[in-house]
Order: C-alpha cells, then structure tokens, then sequence
C-alpha cells in the first residue's frame, strides 16, 4: 500500500531534514521564486537583523544600495554610531511593518506623520529614527531640514533598487494616540517624554500587518513598479514586551504572527519571496549554538549559516569564499549591530 509520503525527499522528514541534517548547511530549506545576482539592485532595511543582511551583501561586493553614507573613508563604528552604512539610507532600524508605511508613505507624499521632534537635554531629535544623532542637533529646524534630505534619499534608494530586502522584527509597538503615528522605540527611552495621555501601546495583529504589507508593496510599486520584495523574520528574541506577559510568550507570538504573515504574503504574490534565516537560528539542530550568550544577539556562526543559505541559492560558485575578519565594534556590546530595543532593558540598569 503506497502513501503520498513515499516520494518525498528528506528534506520534507524531520528525522533527515532536521536531526540528520547539518544546521550550518540545511539541505533544501530555500529554493527562490526568482533570480537575485550580483548586479541586482538591492534596498535594504528591517530590524536589528537586517543590517547583517546589509552587511554580508555589501561585503560580497553586490549591488547594494546606499545613498545616504558619506564619501570618504571613516571608522565602521563612528559611521555605525551615527546610522550610516546600516542600510540603504539613514532611516536606523525599522521594527515594524507599519513604521515602514509611514516612512515609504512620508517619502512619497502621501503622509505626514505626528510628533516628529523629541527634546533631550536642550538638544532635538527626529522621533523617527532618534539613535541616528546621538547628540542630537542644535535646533528643531535643523531637524526639519536632515529628515528633509532624508527623505529625498529613501526616494532615490527605492528608484535605484530591483529588490527590496525588509526584515520584520516586532508587532510591538508604541503610537502617538491621537494620530496614529508609529515610533521605532518607546518616547523616553533615547529622547521625548512619555505621556499616557498622548502615548499608547499596540500589538499589531496578522491582518493589521498583511494589510501593511500590501500597502507597502503599493508605495515602492508607485516608485518602481519592477521592484520586487524579499521577506525575512528576524531571529532575535524581544528585550522587553508590554502586554503586561512574560516576555518568552511575548516573544514567541510576535514571531509567529509576523512568520505566518510573510509567508502568506508570499505565497500569494509572485514578485514576493520568503528567505527563512529565521529557521536558519532557530533551528533545534543548532541547539541555540547560534546565539550569543545573552540568548537574543545571533553570533557570526549563525549569520554565516543564514546567508550561506543564500548564496548558495543565488551564487553557488561563491558561497563558500571566506571573508577577512572583521574588525571589533568597540562602541557596541555583545553585538557589532546598533539596535534601540537594547537601550530599553539598559535605562533599567
């Protein structure tokens, strides 16, 4: 008596496609919807992350996009310190579907986001991407005039690029109430003041963020009507939730709900693909091996898994060349990505 199952290949059988399998090389867990080469135009942006996408595609010498980093040479640090060469343009860690909405949207014209300046000690910041002046600027105009150039460099990135690369990262997330205008992390925490009047919490749900998706699809299709999509889910735990739960449970829904949602979105577009370096770190083979000793930061090991994976699909000649070392990040502990959820669980401290 036959069974479906009897022509399938080990990788659709977790005895071989997981225990027999080797977690720094898994064997049939990507196959690409389409071709992405070296000459592929590609945007970047995401969570924490994804700025090791960024990272390991620039130093491939791919056609990554950047049109915001200064021309010269400079430390990695004291670019990484002021949010250059982290992604396509100085837009800082995008963790949620919406903030991308809000950006592309802004960029284009169809938006004006809320509550756009925080104050520090005297100094003013860009709520939208508050880490990327550390210090701050001298004056709310001059605010005014850096998301200005901003902006116009999100536009240009999405004209140049044939791919969009976005790492989703949280459903969590903390709005201006009275119009909706999302943050990337919680007033206070880098700069602003929280008001309980002004400031709410939210927990994006799986149609809020398939409806995201689609409108973020829309907004670069306006621009670019070729572009494609690239979806990832990033790996790395949550520092700290506010539903009120424990931050395992916490963790372990927005993850879901965001890998269910990219890969709905996927099967049901072709220009949209789904690349799982999310089930490159968590696999169980790995036994957490690719995680830094604060259990959330993903090591060099695991990100090497992750876009081995990649260029094995997309450039098998050159998945194996090795990298020069990389040099140590000194500004940034634990971890050689700049990411504000972090500073979260350090204001604690």
């Amino acid at each position: 008596m036959s069974s479906p199952y009897d022509s399938l290949p080990d990788s659709a059988f977790w005895r071989t496609g997981v225990v027999g399998g080797d977690p720094a090389r898994p064997s049939g867990l990507y196959v690409p919807k389409f071709p992405v080469t070296r000459k592929t135009g590609i945007m970047t942006a995401g969570s924490c992350f994804a700025q090791h996408v960024h990272r390991n595609l620039r130093d491939r010498d791919w056609s990554v996009i950047d049109t915001e980093t200064p021309i010269g040479t400079f430390p990695d640090a004291t670019l990484a310190r002021f949010g250059y060469g982290m992604y396509s343009a100085r837009y800082g860690n995008i963790y949620t579907v919406r903030q991308l909405v809000q950006l592309l949207g802004e960029a284009f014209g169809h938006a004006n986001p809320s509550d756009l300046i925080w104050t520090r000690d005297g100094r003013y910041f860009d709520a939208q991407r508050p880490n990327v002046e550390p210090d701050g600027l001298e004056n709310a105009a001059h605010v005014e005039e850096a998301r200005a150039a901003h902006l116009k460099a999100v536009t240009r990135a999405v004209e140049q690029a044939d791919l969009f690369v976005f790492t989703l990262g949280l459903t969590e997330a903390w709005m201006h109430a009275p119009s909706g205008t999302v943050y990337p992390t919680a007033p206070g925490t880098i700069a602003g003041k929280y008001d309980s009047d002004i400031h709410r919490f939210h927990n994006f749900s799986y149609d809020e963020i398939m409806a995201d998706l689609a409108r973020a699809r829309d907004l670069l299709q306006t621009v670019k009507p070729s572009i494609k999509m690239l979806l990832t889910v990033s790996p790395v735990p949550l520092t700290a939730t506010a539903t009120g739960g424990h931050v395992l449970a916490a963790s372990t829904y927005s993850k879901a709900v965001l890998r269910a949602a990219a890969g709905a979105f996927s099967a049901a577009h072709e220009d949209v693909d789904y690349f799982p370096s999310f089930e490159v770190i968590i696999n169980p083979a790995a036994r957490s091996a690719f995680y830094k000793p604060n259990l959330r930061s993903v090591d060099e090991a695991g990100v090497a898994a992750a876009m081995h994976l990649f260029f094995a699909a997309h450039d098998p000649d050159h998945a194996d060349v090795a990298l020069a070392p990389r040099a140590p990040v000194d500004d940034v502990e634990e971890d050689d990505v700049v990411c504000e959820e972090v500073l979260i669980e350090a204001k604690r401290s």
